[in-house]
Protein backbone atom coordinates (compact mmCIF):
# COMPACT_ATOMS: atom_id res chain seq x y z
CA UNK A 1 0.00 0.00 0.00
CA UNK A 2 2.32 2.74 -1.20
CA UNK A 3 1.70 5.93 -3.09
CA UNK A 4 2.32 6.37 -6.79
CA UNK A 5 5.38 8.00 -8.31
CA UNK A 6 4.90 10.95 -10.67
CA UNK A 7 4.72 8.50 -13.59
CA UNK A 8 2.09 6.53 -11.66
CA UNK A 9 0.02 9.67 -11.17
CA UNK A 10 0.22 10.30 -14.91
CA UNK A 11 -1.33 6.87 -15.40
CA UNK A 12 -4.12 7.86 -13.01
CA UNK A 13 -4.80 10.97 -15.10
CA UNK A 14 -4.87 8.86 -18.27
CA UNK A 15 -7.30 6.42 -16.69
CA UNK A 16 -9.48 9.34 -15.56
CA UNK A 17 -9.63 10.69 -19.11
CA UNK A 18 -10.55 7.25 -20.41
CA UNK A 19 -13.28 6.84 -17.82
CA UNK A 20 -14.68 10.25 -18.68
CA UNK A 21 -14.97 9.16 -22.31
CA UNK A 22 -16.53 5.88 -21.22
CA UNK A 23 -19.06 7.69 -19.07
CA UNK A 24 -19.92 9.89 -22.07
CA UNK A 25 -20.75 6.78 -24.04
CA UNK A 26 -22.85 5.41 -21.17
CA UNK A 27 -24.83 8.65 -21.09
CA UNK A 28 -26.28 7.75 -24.50
CA UNK A 29 -26.51 9.29 -27.95
CA UNK A 30 -28.88 12.06 -26.91
CA UNK A 31 -26.17 13.74 -24.79
CA UNK A 32 -24.54 16.57 -26.71
CA UNK A 33 -21.16 18.12 -26.05
CA UNK A 34 -22.70 20.96 -24.12
CA UNK A 35 -25.87 19.36 -22.79
CA UNK A 36 -26.63 20.71 -19.33
CA UNK A 37 -24.40 23.73 -19.92
CA UNK A 38 -27.29 26.12 -19.38
CA UNK A 39 -28.41 24.59 -16.10
CA UNK A 40 -26.78 24.79 -12.70
CA UNK A 41 -23.65 22.61 -12.44
CA UNK A 42 -24.36 19.22 -10.89
CA UNK A 43 -23.84 19.40 -7.12
CA UNK A 44 -25.62 16.48 -5.49
CA UNK A 45 -24.22 15.93 -1.95
CA UNK A 46 -25.25 12.27 -2.19
CA UNK A 47 -22.11 11.79 -4.31
CA UNK A 48 -19.94 12.56 -1.28
CA UNK A 49 -21.81 10.02 0.81
CA UNK A 50 -21.55 7.47 -1.99
CA UNK A 51 -17.80 7.90 -2.22
CA UNK A 52 -17.47 7.80 1.54
CA UNK A 53 -19.00 4.32 1.38
CA UNK A 54 -16.56 3.41 -1.39
CA UNK A 55 -13.66 4.79 0.64
CA UNK A 56 -14.78 2.86 3.72
CA UNK A 57 -15.06 -0.38 1.76
CA UNK A 58 -11.68 0.17 0.09
CA UNK A 59 -9.87 0.99 3.32
CA UNK A 60 -11.53 -1.85 5.21
CA UNK A 61 -10.66 -4.36 2.49
CA UNK A 62 -7.02 -3.30 2.66
CA UNK A 63 -6.65 -3.14 6.45
CA UNK A 64 -9.04 -5.91 7.44
CA UNK A 65 -9.44 -6.25 11.17
CA UNK A 66 -6.09 -4.56 11.86
CA UNK A 67 -6.36 -3.15 15.43
CA UNK A 68 -4.86 0.21 14.54
CA UNK A 69 -5.80 3.80 13.91
CA UNK A 70 -4.76 3.63 10.25
CA UNK A 71 -8.31 3.86 8.92
CA UNK A 72 -8.62 7.40 10.27
CA UNK A 73 -5.53 8.48 8.34
CA UNK A 74 -6.83 7.42 4.95
CA UNK A 75 -10.31 8.84 5.58
CA UNK A 76 -8.67 12.12 6.54
CA UNK A 77 -6.72 12.22 3.27
CA UNK A 78 -9.74 11.45 1.10
CA UNK A 79 -12.01 13.91 2.91
CA UNK A 80 -9.45 16.72 2.65
CA UNK A 81 -9.13 16.30 -1.12
CA UNK A 82 -12.91 16.12 -1.61
CA UNK A 83 -13.41 19.21 0.56
CA UNK A 84 -10.87 21.23 -1.41
CA UNK A 85 -12.41 20.08 -4.68
CA UNK A 86 -15.84 21.28 -3.59
CA UNK A 87 -15.10 24.53 -1.77
CA UNK A 88 -12.52 25.52 -4.38
CA UNK A 89 -15.48 25.81 -6.74
CA UNK A 90 -18.25 26.91 -4.39
CA UNK A 91 -16.03 29.29 -2.42
CA UNK A 92 -18.00 29.19 0.82
CA UNK A 93 -15.35 27.87 3.21
CA UNK A 94 -11.62 28.27 3.62
CA UNK A 95 -9.80 25.54 1.65
CA UNK A 96 -7.43 23.19 3.42
CA UNK A 97 -3.84 24.44 2.89
CA UNK A 98 -4.61 25.54 -0.66
CA UNK A 99 -5.21 28.80 -2.47
CA UNK A 100 -6.43 27.51 -5.84
CA UNK A 101 -9.88 28.40 -7.13
CA UNK A 102 -11.83 26.44 -9.67
CA UNK A 103 -14.20 27.96 -12.24
CA UNK A 104 -17.58 28.84 -10.79
CA UNK A 105 -19.16 27.07 -13.75
CA UNK A 106 -17.60 23.73 -12.80
CA UNK A 107 -19.59 20.86 -11.30
CA UNK A 108 -18.69 20.39 -7.62
CA UNK A 109 -20.11 16.87 -7.83
CA UNK A 110 -17.74 15.88 -10.66
CA UNK A 111 -14.87 17.47 -8.73
CA UNK A 112 -15.74 15.59 -5.55
CA UNK A 113 -15.99 12.12 -7.08
CA UNK A 114 -12.84 12.68 -9.12
CA UNK A 115 -10.85 13.79 -6.08
CA UNK A 116 -12.02 10.81 -4.04
CA UNK A 117 -11.28 8.35 -6.85
CA UNK A 118 -7.84 9.83 -7.53
CA UNK A 119 -6.72 9.75 -3.89
CA UNK A 120 -8.03 6.24 -3.26
CA UNK A 121 -6.44 4.91 -6.45
CA UNK A 122 -3.12 6.49 -5.49
CA UNK A 123 -2.98 4.93 -2.03
CA UNK A 124 -4.83 1.69 -2.80
CA UNK A 125 -3.76 0.71 -6.32
CA UNK A 126 -4.75 -2.92 -5.74
CA UNK A 127 -8.38 -1.74 -5.70
CA UNK A 128 -8.18 -0.24 -9.18
CA UNK A 129 -10.90 -2.40 -10.77
CA UNK A 130 -13.73 -1.63 -8.31
CA UNK A 131 -12.64 2.00 -7.97
CA UNK A 132 -12.59 2.56 -11.73
CA UNK A 133 -15.98 0.89 -12.13
CA UNK A 134 -17.50 3.03 -9.38
CA UNK A 135 -15.98 6.16 -10.86
CA UNK A 136 -17.36 5.45 -14.33
CA UNK A 137 -20.78 4.93 -12.76
CA UNK A 138 -20.57 8.21 -10.86
CA UNK A 139 -19.50 10.17 -13.93
CA UNK A 140 -22.32 8.65 -15.96
CA UNK A 141 -24.85 10.24 -13.59
CA UNK A 142 -23.53 13.75 -14.28
CA UNK A 143 -24.78 15.57 -17.39
CA UNK A 144 -22.20 15.97 -20.13
CA UNK A 145 -20.82 19.37 -20.88
CA UNK A 146 -18.32 21.99 -19.84
CA UNK A 147 -19.34 21.92 -16.16
CA UNK A 148 -18.55 18.24 -15.91
CA UNK A 149 -15.22 18.55 -17.73
CA UNK A 150 -14.18 21.47 -15.56
CA UNK A 151 -15.22 19.63 -12.41
CA UNK A 152 -13.18 16.57 -13.34
CA UNK A 153 -10.12 18.69 -14.07
CA UNK A 154 -10.39 20.59 -10.81
CA UNK A 155 -10.99 17.40 -8.82
CA UNK A 156 -7.76 16.03 -10.24
CA UNK A 157 -5.94 19.18 -9.14
CA UNK A 158 -7.36 18.94 -5.63
CA UNK A 159 -6.30 15.31 -5.32
CA UNK A 160 -2.81 15.99 -6.65
CA UNK A 161 -2.39 18.85 -4.19
CA UNK A 162 -3.32 16.63 -1.24
CA UNK A 163 -0.99 13.88 -2.43
CA UNK A 164 1.87 16.36 -2.79
CA UNK A 165 1.15 17.79 0.68
CA UNK A 166 1.58 14.31 2.15
CA UNK A 167 4.93 13.59 0.49
CA UNK A 168 7.52 12.55 3.07
CA UNK A 169 5.05 12.68 5.96
CA UNK A 170 6.51 9.66 7.78
CA UNK A 171 4.08 6.99 6.64
CA UNK A 172 5.46 3.50 7.28
CA UNK A 173 8.76 4.86 8.58
CA UNK A 174 10.59 2.41 10.86
CA UNK A 175 9.87 3.56 14.41
CA UNK A 176 10.97 1.24 17.21
CA UNK A 177 9.58 0.85 20.70
CA UNK A 178 12.70 -0.01 22.64
CA UNK A 179 11.64 0.10 26.30
CA UNK A 180 12.70 -3.00 28.22
CA UNK A 181 10.02 -4.93 30.14
CA UNK A 182 9.65 -3.66 33.70
CA UNK A 183 6.77 -2.89 36.08
CA UNK A 184 4.48 -0.41 34.35
CA UNK A 185 6.10 -0.87 30.92
CA UNK A 186 4.11 -2.21 27.97
CA UNK A 187 4.90 -5.59 26.54
CA UNK A 188 3.01 -7.87 24.06
CA UNK A 189 -0.22 -9.19 25.53
CA UNK A 190 -2.05 -12.51 25.26
CA UNK A 191 -3.36 -14.36 23.43
CA UNK A 192 -1.31 -13.54 20.30
CA UNK A 193 1.53 -11.56 21.93
CA UNK A 194 1.77 -9.28 18.90
CA UNK A 195 4.38 -6.49 18.69
CA UNK A 196 3.44 -2.81 18.99
CA UNK A 197 1.48 -2.17 15.80
CA UNK A 198 2.00 0.76 13.40
CA UNK A 199 4.42 2.69 15.59
CA UNK A 200 4.93 5.13 12.69
CA UNK A 201 1.54 6.67 13.48
CA UNK A 202 3.12 8.42 16.46
CA UNK A 203 5.64 10.19 14.22
CA UNK A 204 3.34 10.94 11.29
CA UNK A 205 3.11 14.58 10.25
CA UNK A 206 -0.37 15.68 11.37
CA UNK A 207 -2.98 17.10 9.02
CA UNK A 208 -3.84 20.01 11.30
CA UNK A 209 -1.64 20.11 14.40
CA UNK A 210 1.84 21.58 14.43
CA UNK A 211 3.41 18.36 15.74
CA UNK A 212 2.35 14.94 17.07
CA UNK A 213 3.16 15.97 20.66
CA UNK A 214 1.33 19.33 20.55
CA UNK A 215 -1.35 18.12 22.96
CA UNK A 216 0.54 15.32 24.67
CA UNK A 217 -1.05 14.87 28.13
CA UNK A 218 0.81 14.43 31.39
CA UNK A 219 1.81 10.89 32.24
CA UNK A 220 -0.19 8.03 33.72
CA UNK A 221 -0.48 7.69 37.51
CA UNK A 222 2.48 6.35 39.45
CA UNK A 223 2.32 2.63 40.22
CA UNK A 224 2.40 3.41 43.93
CA UNK A 225 -0.55 5.82 43.78
CA UNK A 226 -4.10 5.31 44.97
CA UNK A 227 -5.35 6.37 41.54
CA UNK A 228 -3.39 3.60 39.87
CA UNK A 229 -4.81 1.02 42.26
CA UNK A 230 -8.34 2.31 41.62
CA UNK A 231 -7.80 1.98 37.88
CA UNK A 232 -6.48 -1.57 38.08
CA UNK A 233 -9.13 -2.78 40.50
CA UNK A 234 -11.98 -1.23 38.51
CA UNK A 235 -10.90 -2.94 35.29
CA UNK A 236 -10.29 -6.17 37.16
CA UNK A 237 -13.84 -6.10 38.54
CA UNK A 238 -15.77 -4.57 35.66
CA UNK A 239 -13.79 -5.66 32.62
CA UNK A 240 -13.36 -9.37 33.22
CA UNK A 241 -14.46 -11.81 30.56
CA UNK A 242 -16.13 -13.97 33.19
CA UNK A 243 -17.21 -13.29 36.76
CA UNK A 244 -17.55 -9.56 36.11
CA UNK A 245 -19.82 -7.21 38.04
CA UNK A 246 -21.08 -5.71 34.76
CA UNK A 247 -24.79 -5.53 34.12
CA UNK A 248 -26.20 -6.71 30.79
CA UNK A 249 -26.57 -3.12 29.49
CA UNK A 250 -22.97 -2.38 30.47
CA UNK A 251 -21.78 -5.45 28.58
CA UNK A 252 -23.77 -4.32 25.55
CA UNK A 253 -22.11 -0.89 25.74
CA UNK A 254 -18.67 -2.49 25.88
CA UNK A 255 -19.44 -4.60 22.84
CA UNK A 256 -21.14 -1.74 20.98
CA UNK A 257 -17.84 0.17 20.85
CA UNK A 258 -15.70 -2.91 20.39
CA UNK A 259 -15.23 -2.54 16.64
CA UNK A 260 -13.91 0.08 14.24
CA UNK A 261 -14.95 3.48 15.59
CA UNK A 262 -13.87 5.26 12.40
CA UNK A 263 -16.34 3.17 10.39
CA UNK A 264 -19.05 3.91 12.94
CA UNK A 265 -18.42 7.62 12.53
CA UNK A 266 -18.58 7.42 8.72
CA UNK A 267 -22.06 5.90 8.93
CA UNK A 268 -23.11 8.56 11.42
CA UNK A 269 -21.79 11.35 9.18
CA UNK A 270 -23.66 9.98 6.17
CA UNK A 271 -26.86 9.66 8.14
CA UNK A 272 -26.58 13.15 9.64
CA UNK A 273 -25.84 14.97 6.39
CA UNK A 274 -28.72 13.18 4.64
CA UNK A 275 -31.29 13.70 7.42
CA UNK A 276 -30.39 17.35 7.79
CA UNK A 277 -30.36 17.95 4.01
CA UNK A 278 -26.92 19.56 3.99
CA UNK A 279 -25.70 20.96 0.68
CA UNK A 280 -22.58 19.68 -1.03
CA UNK A 281 -20.24 22.23 0.57
CA UNK A 282 -21.67 21.70 4.06
CA UNK A 283 -21.50 17.94 3.59
CA UNK A 284 -17.87 18.06 2.46
CA UNK A 285 -17.07 20.31 5.41
CA UNK A 286 -18.62 18.03 8.00
CA UNK A 287 -16.78 14.98 6.64
CA UNK A 288 -13.39 16.68 6.50
CA UNK A 289 -13.75 18.30 9.91
CA UNK A 290 -14.68 15.00 11.54
CA UNK A 291 -12.13 12.89 9.68
CA UNK A 292 -9.21 15.30 9.83
CA UNK A 293 -9.64 15.72 13.58
CA UNK A 294 -9.85 11.92 13.92
CA UNK A 295 -6.62 11.62 11.93
CA UNK A 296 -4.74 13.92 14.26
CA UNK A 297 -6.30 12.35 17.34
CA UNK A 298 -4.78 9.05 16.20
CA UNK A 299 -1.39 10.70 15.67
CA UNK A 300 -1.56 12.33 19.11
CA UNK A 301 -2.63 9.03 20.67
CA UNK A 302 0.22 7.06 19.17
CA UNK A 303 2.66 9.77 20.20
CA UNK A 304 1.55 9.32 23.82
CA UNK A 305 1.64 5.53 23.52
CA UNK A 306 5.20 5.66 22.23
CA UNK A 307 6.30 8.24 24.78
CA UNK A 308 4.83 6.66 27.92
CA UNK A 309 4.67 2.99 26.87
CA UNK A 310 2.35 2.14 29.75
CA UNK A 311 1.30 -1.45 30.26
CA UNK A 312 -2.20 -2.71 29.54
CA UNK A 313 -4.66 -3.78 32.27
CA UNK A 314 -4.18 -7.48 31.49
CA UNK A 315 -0.45 -7.15 32.18
CA UNK A 316 -1.00 -4.97 35.25
CA UNK A 317 -3.42 -7.52 36.73
CA UNK A 318 -1.29 -10.56 35.89
CA UNK A 319 1.82 -8.92 37.35
CA UNK A 320 0.27 -6.90 40.18
CA UNK A 321 2.67 -8.54 42.62
CA UNK A 322 5.49 -6.61 40.94
CA UNK A 323 4.00 -3.10 40.99
CA UNK A 324 4.89 -2.30 44.61
CA UNK A 325 1.32 -1.20 45.35
CA UNK A 326 -0.24 -2.98 48.36
CA UNK A 327 -3.77 -2.17 47.11
CA UNK A 328 -3.46 -4.39 44.03
CA UNK A 329 -3.40 -8.19 43.92
CA UNK A 330 -2.15 -10.39 41.09
CA UNK A 331 -4.48 -12.73 39.19
CA UNK A 332 -2.52 -14.56 36.46
CA UNK A 333 -5.72 -16.17 35.13
CA UNK A 334 -7.65 -12.94 34.56
CA UNK A 335 -8.90 -12.25 31.02
CA UNK A 336 -10.62 -9.15 29.56
CA UNK A 337 -14.00 -9.20 27.83
CA UNK A 338 -12.39 -8.12 24.54
CA UNK A 339 -8.99 -9.05 23.15
CA UNK A 340 -6.41 -6.40 24.05
CA UNK A 341 -5.08 -4.53 20.98
CA UNK A 342 -1.30 -4.65 20.42
CA UNK A 343 -0.31 -1.20 21.64
CA UNK A 344 0.04 0.51 25.04
CA UNK A 345 -2.75 1.61 27.37
CA UNK A 346 -2.05 5.31 27.73
CA UNK A 347 -3.87 6.99 26.07
CA UNK A 348 -6.99 5.36 24.61
CA UNK A 349 -7.28 5.82 20.86
CA UNK A 350 -11.05 5.23 20.83
CA UNK A 351 -11.59 7.86 23.51
CA UNK A 352 -9.27 10.36 21.84
CA UNK A 353 -10.95 10.00 18.44
CA UNK A 354 -14.38 10.30 20.07
CA UNK A 355 -13.31 13.40 21.98
CA UNK A 356 -11.83 15.01 18.87
CA UNK A 357 -14.76 14.30 16.57
CA UNK A 358 -17.46 15.36 19.03
CA UNK A 359 -15.58 18.55 19.89
CA UNK A 360 -15.07 19.38 16.23
CA UNK A 361 -18.69 18.74 15.31
CA UNK A 362 -19.84 20.83 18.27
CA UNK A 363 -17.82 23.72 16.87
CA UNK A 364 -19.03 23.22 13.31
CA UNK A 365 -22.67 22.92 14.37
CA UNK A 366 -22.45 25.55 17.09
CA UNK A 367 -23.89 23.24 19.74
CA UNK A 368 -23.06 20.09 21.68
CA UNK A 369 -26.47 18.74 20.62
CA UNK A 370 -25.11 16.51 17.87
CA UNK A 371 -28.16 14.37 17.01
CA UNK A 372 -26.05 11.40 15.91
CA UNK A 373 -27.31 7.94 15.02
CA UNK A 374 -24.47 5.49 15.59
CA UNK A 375 -24.57 1.82 14.58
CA UNK A 376 -22.48 -1.12 15.74
CA UNK A 377 -21.54 -3.99 13.48
CA UNK A 378 -20.75 -6.11 16.52
CA UNK A 379 -24.09 -5.78 18.32
CA UNK A 380 -26.21 -5.12 15.24
CA UNK A 381 -27.88 -2.20 17.03
CA UNK A 382 -28.15 1.56 16.51
CA UNK A 383 -28.02 4.16 19.25
CA UNK A 384 -29.13 7.77 19.13
CA UNK A 385 -26.80 10.21 20.84
CA UNK A 386 -28.46 13.57 21.30
CA UNK A 387 -25.49 15.20 23.06
CA UNK A 388 -21.74 14.89 22.71
CA UNK A 389 -20.99 14.26 26.38
CA UNK A 390 -23.38 11.28 26.38
CA UNK A 391 -21.39 9.71 23.58
CA UNK A 392 -18.06 10.28 25.32
CA UNK A 393 -19.35 9.00 28.64
CA UNK A 394 -20.39 5.73 27.03
CA UNK A 395 -17.10 5.49 25.16
CA UNK A 396 -15.02 5.96 28.32
CA UNK A 397 -17.05 3.39 30.21
CA UNK A 398 -17.04 0.96 27.28
CA UNK A 399 -13.27 0.68 27.14
CA UNK A 400 -13.10 0.05 30.91
CA UNK A 401 -15.96 -2.46 30.86
CA UNK A 402 -14.33 -4.27 27.94
CA UNK A 403 -11.24 -4.78 30.10
CA UNK A 404 -8.74 -3.22 27.70
CA UNK A 405 -8.17 0.29 29.10
CA UNK A 406 -7.85 1.97 32.45
CA UNK A 407 -10.27 4.80 33.17
CA UNK A 408 -7.38 7.25 33.36
CA UNK A 409 -6.22 6.26 29.86
CA UNK A 410 -9.76 6.85 28.58
CA UNK A 411 -10.38 10.19 30.24
CA UNK A 412 -6.93 11.51 29.34
CA UNK A 413 -7.52 10.37 25.77
CA UNK A 414 -10.89 12.07 25.61
CA UNK A 415 -9.48 15.34 26.91
CA UNK A 416 -6.55 15.23 24.48
CA UNK A 417 -9.07 14.60 21.72
CA UNK A 418 -11.11 17.61 22.85
CA UNK A 419 -8.01 19.78 22.46
CA UNK A 420 -7.42 18.40 18.95
CA UNK A 421 -11.06 19.11 18.10
CA UNK A 422 -10.96 22.67 19.42
CA UNK A 423 -7.81 23.32 17.41
CA UNK A 424 -9.44 21.88 14.30
CA UNK A 425 -12.49 24.10 14.52
CA UNK A 426 -10.68 27.32 15.40
CA UNK A 427 -7.96 26.98 12.75
CA UNK A 428 -9.56 25.23 9.79
CA UNK A 429 -12.73 24.87 7.70
CA UNK A 430 -14.24 28.21 8.72
CA UNK A 431 -16.62 30.20 6.49
CA UNK A 432 -14.81 32.63 4.22
CA UNK A 433 -14.92 36.25 5.34
CA UNK A 434 -16.19 35.15 8.75
CA UNK A 435 -15.07 37.29 11.71
CA UNK A 436 -14.50 33.99 13.55
CA UNK A 437 -11.90 32.82 11.06
CA UNK A 438 -8.70 32.08 12.99
CA UNK A 439 -10.42 33.20 16.20
CA UNK A 440 -10.63 31.05 19.29
CA UNK A 441 -14.21 31.20 20.56
CA UNK A 442 -14.87 29.20 23.71
CA UNK A 443 -16.24 25.72 23.00
CA UNK A 444 -17.72 23.70 25.83
CA UNK A 445 -15.66 20.52 26.34
CA UNK A 446 -17.51 17.41 25.25
CA UNK A 447 -15.79 15.06 27.70
CA UNK A 448 -17.91 14.45 30.82
CA UNK A 449 -17.02 16.77 33.69
CA UNK A 450 -15.11 15.13 36.48
CA UNK A 451 -14.13 12.18 34.33
CA UNK A 452 -10.41 12.72 34.64
CA UNK A 453 -7.99 13.33 37.44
Amino acid sequence: MGRFSSSGRAVVRTVTAFLLLAATAVAGPTATADSGSHSAPSADPAAIREWNVIATDTITASLGARPSGQAAIWHGFVSAAVYNAVVGIEGRYAPYKWHARGPSTASPEAAAVTAAHHVLLTYFPASRAPLDAAYAGSLAKIPEGQAKRQGVAFGERAAEHLIELREGDGRFAPVEFTASPAPGVWRPTPPAYLPFIDTWLGRLRPLLLTSPDQFRPGGPPALSSARYAEDVNEVKTMGAKSGSSRTAPQTETALFFGGNLVVQFQEAFRDYTARHHLGIAETARLFVAGNASATDAVVATWDAKLHYGFWRPITAIHLADTDGNPATEADPQWQPLLVTPPHPDYVSGHAAVAGAVTQTLSGILGTTRLDLNVSSEITGTTRHYEYADQFNKDMINARVWSGIHSRTADTAGCRAGNRVGAWTFTHYFQPLHSPRLHATPPIQPTCPLGSAS
